[in-house]
């Protein structure tokens, strides 16, 4: 190819760029971004805007009409290969009659995996595997994790002061538009609260990015409540309740909330409910009485049904002292952690 790794690198970045515009709208399929370049100018772009819409390869083809002929393509996520709700982006580029085709990452999606390339390099297409690998997994973490376990992709995520104490807060930043917490809503499909986040609905979690799919509330209910109520706007009324029997004997809701009852409370029980409701990930929120998650958290750690961790450290010291997690030991367990700022605050991310 004529093009060079600089090259490579700057087209493959611009694909991303133009994935993260679907953030929250794809799932259970990938964010994808694609990028048709013609003597060193970019002639078409597009991405996948959302499940059962065209892929982002046809929408970066029919920009570049017919100067997508002889051209490359850059797209952040192996061209399908495979009739679904959509025909195959292989077979769409091979029409286009493209010389070069860049992938960012393999699809680890059984019914893909590779048979895209295969099927461009048979076609005559020379294929370039593997620029920019890394960033384009980050874009896909849960997809990928989904695909590969069937399991849910689940965040833990807490607030804590400068000297550990756990914080029932967030930064006033955080939850306004742009800031992280707003964008992090955006991100999954469902996140896990205890009962207490429906008793001042002015704490219920709702992203504020423009036009977000707001998550499945999934509200943990350990101890009969007078009534749950029903949320109101803005996609926010997805709402349910997890409880176990004896407690939901005596629990009152508002219509159109559902509730899942379980012999016990228990995460690998919810998660296998996410799973079957074609959910792929989940953010479990520590907020309001850290106690009642003990017991969630130790199943998880037991079973290694975490795969991410998000801590914001508030400028404050001291806190409540009734919050801790007595079972809980990080040390050794978390990876790849990385620090930003994000207002007053700093923000902690890493891999279990």
């Amino acid at each position: 190819m004529q093009a060079d790794k600089f090259d490579h690198v700057y087209y493959m970045r611009r694909c991303v760029e133009l994935a993260r515009k679907a953030i929250g709208c794809t799932s259970p399929n990938p964010m994808v971004g694609c990028v048709i370049v013609k003597d060193g100018k970019i002639v078409g772009e597009g991405f996948h805007p959302k499940a059962g819409q065209p892929h982002a390869e046809v929408f970066a083809l029919r920009d570049a009409g017919d100067l997508a002929e002889n051209a490359t393509a850059y797209v952040s996520l192996e061209p399908c290969n495979h009739y679904g709700r959509t025909p195959p982006c292989s077979e769409a580029l091979i029409k286009a009659r493209v010389k070069n085709v860049v992938v960012g990452m393999v699809d680890p999606n059984p019914i893909v995996a590779s048979t895209g390339v295969k099927k461009l390099q048979d076609a005559g297409i020379e294929v370039t595997v593997g620029v920019e690998e890394e960033l384009c997994k980050r874009l896909n973490e849960a997809y990928i994790h989904y695909m590969l376990t069937r399991k849910p992709y689940v965040t833990l995520r807490y607030s804590m002061s400068l000297d550990g104490h756990l914080l029932d807060q967030l930064g006033e930043e955080a939850v306004e538009c742009g800031g992280y917490y707003s964008k992090l809503l955006q991100e999954y499909d469902a996140i896990i609260v205890p009962s207490a986040a429906l008793a001042d609905k002015s704490s219920i979690p709702i992203s504020k990015e423009p036009g977000a799919n707001q998550p499945l509330k999934i509200v943990l209910s350990w101890n009969p409540m007078t009534e749950i109520p029903a949320l109101e706007d803005d996609g926010a009324s997805k709402l349910l309740i997890v409880t176990d029997k004896d407690t939901g004997d005596k629990q009152e809701t508002a219509q159109g909330v559902q509730t899942l009852y379980l012999e016990k409370i228990s995460l690998l029980e919810i998660l296998e409910h996410c799973k079957n409701q074609g959910l792929c990930s989940v953010l479990l929120d520590l907020t309001g009485n850290v106690v009642d998650f003990e017991d969630i958290l130790e199943e998880g750690f037991e079973q290694n049904l975490f795969q991410k961790l998000v801590v914001e450290v508030l400028p404050f010291l001291g806190g409540d002292h009734e919050r801790y997690l007595s079972n809980v030991d990080l040390k050794g367990k978390v990876k790849k952690l990385t620090s930003s700022i994000h207002g007053k605050s700093v923000l902690l991310e890493g891999y279990f």
